[in-house]
């Protein structure tokens, strides 16, 4: 696991006026992705999320310069984001949010401490013409 420097503000916050100071305490994003797996007949009902096929919830952190902090790879294909989070958050391994920072999440998680959830009904991706 590659833990980031706690004390540091990331260079892509610093140098932004659109984000500084507004995320000069937050230290990465996490999300979840689901991978297509290959289980036992006798498993593959667990692993089924909305497609045909058997699914793993994968669920990372990664720093501004893209370097994974975290992964917890294994869960079930219908498993929803938040369970995931909550299992890393629980583990002896687990995912670790320093004191007075936070992670950006997006809206599949929950509101807690040391995680940011966008606004519902916000419009964040705008696409240029």
């Amino acid at each position: 696991m590659i833990q980031p420097d706690e004390n540091e503000v990331p260079p892509e916050i610093i140098h932004n006026h659109r984000f500084y100071p507004y995320f000069k305490d937050c230290v990465g994003a996490i999300d979840g992705t689901h991978f297509r797996v290959k289980v036992s007949k006798e498993h593959v009902a667990r692993y089924r999320g909305r497609k045909d096929f058997p699914k793993q919830n994968v669920l990372a952190a990664c720093t501004f310069d893209l370097r994974f902090t975290y992964v917890l790879p294994g869960w079930e294909g219908y498993a929803a984001d938040g369970c995931v989070l909550d299992d890393a958050l629980e583990r002896e391994d687990k995912l670790k949010v320093p004191n007075g920072k936070f992670y950006l999440v997006d809206a599949g998680f929950m509101l807690r401490d040391g995680f940011i959830v966008p606004f519902r009904g916000t419009r964040y991706h705008f696409c240029s013409k």
